[in-house]
């Protein structure tokens, strides 16, 4: 394995207070650099950045250092850290009156719902953190180290992977695939213990050196694929980022799964189920083949079918197949090889389409729950539009709604309270100056952001409940009010309310408030 920085507890202890002391921290960066500069670097350009970090003070120096990959003055670095330990253990090289770092540093704030913000840091191989993939192969990497080795920062997909998880306490939580321990951060302030497994050894290397800089004692690594490191264990929450591209081969251990088509997605939602705890959640990306004479939502469908795990699927974006070979040609550095070596690789990823009848490739996201239930509840939807980050809370609760749901026949659902959710708008749609609307949306500011059209009575209903009464009292007042049968009424209702229910615009009554 190639060198790089040495794991010893004291001295990332005094490195941890030294960037503290300097305000080499998320909201320190952003102070320094301003929106402008900090959103500039999540485009790989570095100039606004450099221009804001030429005065020589310590954060200016950790910025340059660290985040920029640009050697300073070896005066300037002893002045901001301890830097003959940095030296020793290998996160500077000097290079006489200068020194370089041999790896990404990104401050990183460690979010998690319900807790107040923690400043953190991701260690990560040189030019991996700094627009993420986007930086490999440009020349900015670590000398010495092959490309299918390197192991990337924050990123994209482990920020999205990160907000959709569900953070509550939890004893014991798997980050599979870990790469440089993003998803291990986040699990070990809820979770007791966290085990965090990856095929390739230099990630766990890195995933000791992000958890040990950011403090973390309550974490342990394993090496291999899949979930062979942690044999018959079963834990109350699951991470996966994996290696979800669909390719050709498997040149890049951090990407590419090695497996025929999807099926490294598959195989991870098929073999959950046996490595959950009663309840638990399991959260991965994943990307999906849509192949000709195949509805995509059944291709999905089957992955879960007979695991017994409640299941939420959500499509994101579908490329077409050259869309989909360029994007990861161009993340390999293929695009930068002469003419007749890129022809030909991009050729060998359509051949391997073609061969496949693929069409298309879906990406997204998958939630997986132990729920216990005989029928287990499966939803697989398409959803491109912008959603609230974090997510993982509305989850949380899209999957307690479903208990509800599963658990109540139209009976049930009328002898419910409900409450309208937090931030629903009403919108009414017609002709300038009509009497009445043509029809009345409801909109979801909150979560997924929903909106769906309702009739009079869904309007009158939604604008009343606030749980003191139950759904069958607010059906007959209106009944009352409009001159309908009760009954007929009552019949109509409930598969609104399950629609309502399901999507979030309402939200049954629990506890307490509901024995009032």
């Amino acid at each position: 394995m190639t060198s790089s920085p040495v794991l010893d507890p004291t001295r990332l202890a005094k490195l941890r207070e030294a960037l503290l002391a300097a305000s080499y921290t998320a909201d320190g960066c952003l102070d320094l650099l301003g929106p402008t500069g900090y959103a500039a670097l999540a485009r790989s350009e570095v100039v606004p950045a450099l221009r804001k970090t030429r005065g020589g003070t310590p954060l200016e120096t950790l910025v340059r250092l660290f985040l920029l990959q640009r050697p300073v003055p070896y005066a300037a670095a002893e002045a901001a850290l301890p830097v003959q330990d940095c030296l020793a253990d290998g996160w500077l090289v000097r290079d006489g009156d200068e020194v370089r770092a041999t790896v990404d540093v990104r401050p990183y704030a460690n979010e998690v719902a319900g807790m107040p913000s923690a400043d953190a840091w991701v260690v990560s191989d040189l030019g991996c953190a700094v627009g993420g993939a986007g930086g490999i192969g440009s020349g900015g990497s670590a000398a010495g180290i092959a490309r299918k080795d390197l192991v990337l920062g924050v990123g994209g997909a482990s920020t999205t992977l990160a907000n959709l998880a569900v953070r509550r306490p939890v004893r014991e939580a798997l980050d599979l695939g870990s790469g440089s321990g993003v998803q291990a951060l986040h699990a070990a302030r809820h979770a007791q213990h966290v085990t965090a497994t990856d095929l390739n050894p230099r990630a766990l290397h890195f995933t000791r050196l992000t958890l040990g800089l950011s403090g973390f004692e309550n974490t342990e690594v394993a090496e291999g694929s899949l979930f062979e490191p942690v044999g018959d264990r079963r834990f109350d929450l699951i991470v996966s980022n994996p290696p979800f591209v669909i390719s050709p081969g498997s040149r890049f251990v951090y990407r590419d799964g090695g497996m025929a088509g999807d099926e490294l997605c598959r195989s991870l939602v098929r073999r959950a189920a046996a490595h959950l705890e009663p309840g638990g959640y399991c959260h991965l990306l994943a990307n999906w083949q849509h192949v000709k004479g195949e509805d995509w939502h059944d291709r999905l469908a089957g992955w879960v079918a007979g695991t017994g795990l409640d299941a939420w699927v959500v499509q994101r974006e579908v490329q077409d197949t050259a869309q989909y070979a360029e994007l990861w040609l161009r993340d390999g550095g293929d695009h930068r090889s002469s003419g007749a070596e890129y022809q030909a690789r991009y050729d060998e990823w359509l051949d391997a389409f073609e061969s496949g009848g693929v069409e298309g490739i879906g990406f997204g996201w998958i939630t997986l729950r132990a729920g216990g239930a005989e029928t287990p509840t499966v939803r697989i939807e398409e959803w491109p539009h912008p959603v609230e980050q974090p997510l993982g809370p509305h989850i949380e609760s899209w999957f307690a709604r479903q208990d509800f749901l599963r658990s109540s026949d139209d009976a049930g659902l009328l002898a419910a309270r409900y409450v309208l959710a937090d931030e629903v708008v009403q919108e009414q749609v017609g002709a300038p100056g009509a009497e009445d609307p043509e029809h009345v949306i409801l909109r979801h500011n909150r979560g997924m952001r929903r909106a769906t059209k309702v009739d009079t009575v869904g309007a009158g209903f939604v604008g009343v409940c606030d749980g003191t009464l139950s759904a069958g009292e607010i059906v007959d007042a209106i009944a009352q009010l409009l001159g309908e049968e009760r009954v007929v009424l009552r019949d109509r209702v409930p598969e609104s309310l399950r629609m309502l229910t399901e999507q979030g615009f309402i939200e049954p009554v629990f506890g307490e408030l509901a024995e009032d």
